[in-house]
């Protein structure tokens, strides 16, 4: 819109007779001039190869915000499971992004969003990071001065209702391959109950839920470690330890050391700059959070106004309450009120899931994911 002297008259004839503010003329002008252009159409994007998933360079020591969203078309009967793994993804998070999709079968003609942007938690950035409201781990390690920072992240699955992921800060005490499992009473009792009773140890091998690789934390009976059930990765469906895909628990195992600081926090709601525009990240606030929607909102737009030169104007404020309603984990431009406006930056990138001959099939892996589900909704009606 070009803003003309008559277009002007018009508006501050609003304001003036009462319809509207100072702030909502700004923000018109604001709006229009920051409306995304409507991206090129996806079959006139050039297929590009994916970016690496796990690991970015920060450029500056104040960069917020990592990765690019992406968008890849299915091939045949690859699931949503399939794509989330392929991309250094969870399956909650690629369920969030993509509401309408058909995690079963999404199709070869539909284009799937993988929301590969995040904002890094506020927090230190020193040592592992768990952001349990988004499902993901960060790891910043140490590098040597004058070389940038790094940030490795993972998809992770987390305690489900009444088996919580403790919050605060501890660090990392031993490490161990190929672990035992002791099963704790309390976990051996709701098993019992279930109708599938587990032993008092669990010895290292495909049945051994703790995977191949285990880092322990100062919190009493707290681990990360692997899985051998990898399609829960991303979901609520532990008893209060993180897992990682097996593939990524391998590296960070090599990484971390005993000793190393771990911090786990609960921000659904995040806000980051990247090239001069402010961006917004919600997610689905977990059942049990004792803190509301408005309270947590509130915080962050306070603590964003310390930290910044003028901090949210009224209506990026009310942009930011309509995207955490809609919780889809993805990084939006405040400053662009369009629904279509992550689909118009995304990178359309080449399909590379491989199909794996030893892989649960897809009835297998459905019915993996519908047990975790009943067993988080069984454990919910106890409480």
């Amino acid at each position: 819109m070009i803003i003309t002297r008559r277009t002007t008259f018009l508006l501050l004839l609003a304001i003036l007779s009462g319809c509207a503010t100072i702030e909502d003329f700004l923000d018109t002008i604001r709006g229009d001039r920051d409306r995304v252009v409507p991206g090129v159409p996806l079959a006139e994007r050039p297929i590009e190869e994916p970016m690496l998933a796990n690991h970015f360079v920060l450029e500056s020591a104040g960069q917020s915000i990592v990765g690019a969203p992406q968008i890849v078309y299915p091939r045949g009967e690859d699931t949503l499971s399939d794509l989330a793994r392929t991309y250094g993804l969870g399956y909650d998070e690629l369920i969030a992004a993509n509401p309408n999709v058909d995690p079963w079968l999404p199709g070869e003609k539909t284009p799937v969003l993988l929301p590969t942007q995040y904002v890094l938690p506020d927090v230190p950035r020193e040592g592992v990071v768990l952001n349990i409201a988004a499902k993901r781990l960060f790891y910043f390690p140490a590098v040597p001065e004058g070389q940038p920072q790094v940030v490795k992240t993972y998809p992770i699955g987390i305690g489900r209702v009444g088996w919580e992921t403790p919050l605060g800060t501890t660090k990392v005490v031993a490490k161990a391959r190929d672990p035992h499992w002791f099963v704790p009473l309390s976990v051996r009792r709701e098993h019992a109950e279930l109708g599938d009773p587990l032993p008092a140890v669990v010895p290292p091998g495909p049945d051994n839920p703790l995977g191949s690789y285990v880092l322990k934390l100062e919190m009493p009976g707290y681990l990360i470690h692997g899985t051998n059930q990898p399609y829960g990765v991303g979901m609520r469906v532990s008893h209060g330890c993180v897992r990682l895909y097996p593939e990524n628990i391998e590296v960070l195992y090599e990484l971390v050391d005993i000793g190393e600081r771990v911090t786990i926090v609960n921000q659904p709601f995040l806000i980051g700059e990247l090239n001069g525009y402010v961006f917004f990240e919600s997610h689905k606030p977990l059942e049990d959070d004792t803190q509301s929607v408005d309270e947590r909102l509130d915080a962050l737009f306070a603590r964003y106004e310390e930290l910044s030169a003028g901090g949210l104007n009224g209506g990026d404020k009310e942009h930011a309450r309509a995207i955490a309603s809609a919780a889809n984990g993805v990084p939006a431009k405040l400053s662009v009120r369009d629904a279509d406006e992550v689909f118009a930056r995304a990178r359309l990138v080449r399909n590379t899931v491989v199909t794996d001959p030893d892989a649960p099939t897809l009835t297998e892996i459905r019915e993996l994911i519908d047990e975790a589900n009943r067993e988080a909704e069984l454990q919910a009606e106890a409480m």
